[in-house]
């Protein structure tokens, strides 16, 4: 280990550290886990307030942008919870206006994954790649082009930090409900610091299967609903998981299925009257939640079995698929030197905010294999090769 983390600072070597490897280190010690994630075991308020919420990173990058030179504002979200915006304005006239959005909380994690350690031209900690590293890239990037002495005579850079990705987005999801508008959003997620331009949408189902209660010695007077869904589940793992795989997108193959709970029952001795599952449903670019319930219950008809199907989900997640030929996203690619569009599986707030109609990709440092993982961590070079790419994306704007 190189440099622990002590009140937000660092003892090091045998190196000094870049600027944004710093501002990572400063931000994985940190912590900003998402409430949503709070254990019935935590120990006291004074702890959950320490390790839970985004207001000490957002309150830190704050006065990290300040410094700069950059306007800032807070806007509320959720209770104690706010959107940090940063904005650099340019010389003239706005013409053109550019967002970039990573999001500020993490996923849950040991203490000692919030003491950032560098080894072997990596960091590690908690948030390091999912999305810190963004983070620190994109905030590094702008407070560099503010304090130069040139910047963009007519694009306005446009920074906010996002809370709540990890839960239920409600941090792009307030963006986009007060109306704001960018010509293109650069969303912070791990991506080898590769463009994404789609990603597939995350569906939560449940279905529930009734019967009919009965004691457990005279099976026949009752109606098994734990059997019936056993039929449902092997049908959905088979039938519509192949029936999925004729259907295939050019950057993100095929959409897929998969039950994760199944509950029902009260004991042994009772036929069971009631059962449920929740199945992930992973979409395409165009598929609803209401065309997917459909297909699932006519397939479910076709073998005569019958089920009550309902959103797990209290908000859309639907998939991503922006158009790589757009005059600011060639400009962009031709900053990170790629000449093809990805896709990823994973889901992120881009699909957000493309509904709200900014156009938007996915972009960052770090490997998502690395994210939410028990040693997360992100490569040194790759942090500080996204900063630059970003840098040199600026320096090619009007």
């Amino acid at each position: 280990m190189n440099f622990i983390a002590r009140d937000n600072g660092f003892c090091h070597h045998p190196r000094e550290m870049t600027r944004t490897e710093k501002l990572l280190a400063e931000l994985i010690a940190l912590p900003s886990v998402n409430p949503a994630f709070i254990s019935s075991a935590e120990t006291s308020a004074r702890q959950a307030r320490q390790i839970y919420g985004e207001k000490n990173v957002a309150d830190f990058l704050a006065s990290v942008a300040t410094k700069s030179g950059l306007e800032i504002e807070f806007q509320k979200v959720l209770s104690g919870r706010s959107n940090l915006i940063a904005w650099l304005r340019p010389k003239n006239k706005i013409k053109q206006t550019i967002l970039l959005a990573p999001h500020l909380d993490t996923v849950g994690a040991d203490e000692k994954q919030f003491v950032p350690q560098r080894k072997n031209g990596r960091l590690h900690g908690r948030g390091a790649c999912d999305t810190k590293g963004s983070v620190a890239a994109m905030l590094v990037a702008l407070c560099e082009l503010a304090e130069a002495q040139s910047r963009p005579l007519e694009t306005e850079i446009i920074f906010a930090g996002l809370i709540d990705e990890e839960n239920a987005q409600a941090g792009s999801r307030a963006l986009v409900a007060n109306k704001f508008k960018a010509d293109l959003a650069i969303v912070g997620e791990p991506t080898r610091a590769q463009i994404v331009t789609a990603h597939k949408g995350s569906l939560w189902l449940k279905l529930e299967t009734c019967g009919r209660a009965a004691h457990g010695a005279t099976p026949h007077l009752g109606k098994n609903a734990v059997h019936e869904m056993a039929r449902i589940v092997d049908i959905l793992e088979t039938d519509y998981a192949a029936q999925l795989r004729k259907r295939k997108h050019k950057l993100l193959g095929s959409g897929t299925v998969n039950v994760g709970k199944i509950s029902g029952g009260r004991q042994p001795n009772i036929v069971p009257d009631h059962c449920e599952i929740l199945v992930d449903r992973r979409t395409l670019p165009g598929e609803t939640e209401a065309g997917v319930r459909r297909e699932i219950s006519a397939l479910l008809k076709t073998k005569k079995l019958t089920a009550i199907i309902s959103s797990d989900k209290s908000v859309p997640c639907l998939a991503l698929e922006t158009d790589f030929t757009l005059p600011l996203v060639q400009t962009f690619f031709q900053s990170v030197g790629q000449t093809k569009p990805i896709g990823v599986d994973y889901f992120c707030d881009a699909a957000v905010l493309a509904a709200g109609g900014i156009p938007s990709v996915v972009f960052g440092p770090g490997d998502i294999a690395q994210a939410h993982t028990a040693d997360e961590w992100i490569s040194l070079a790759e942090l500080d090769q996204a900063k630059s790419i970003l840098v040199r994306f600026f320096n090619s704007l009007p």
